[in-house]
């Protein structure tokens, strides 16, 4: 299986963005394991395919960043998807 291509920082606008639409799977999928507990050096190796012993501060950036982001999304940003655009 392919791993998508992620930034190293998740978007942090005020609005559900275009890489919010490609990537709320894997937000989900963050969401899930913080609430397993999972080891973070875990989620970042099988999520984002980053190995965080020869990028520890990548890794890092890029697990925290991301799973922000999964929890503005399940907070705040879903209400983008409760009001679609009117026509």
């Amino acid at each position: 299986m392919a791993i998508a291509a992620f930034e190293d920082r998740a978007p942090d606008a005020c609005h559900v963005t275009d890489y919010d639409e490609r990537h709320h799977r894997t937000y989900w999928r963050l969401l899930d394991a913080a609430a397993e507990n999972a080891d973070w050096r875990e989620v970042v190796s099988i999520i984002f395919g980053i190995d965080p012993a020869s990028e520890p501060e990548r890794a890092r950036t890029i697990y925290e960043t991301h799973l922000a982001r999964a929890r503005w999304m399940s907070e705040t940003g879903y209400r983008h998807y409760l009001n679609p655009p009117k026509s």
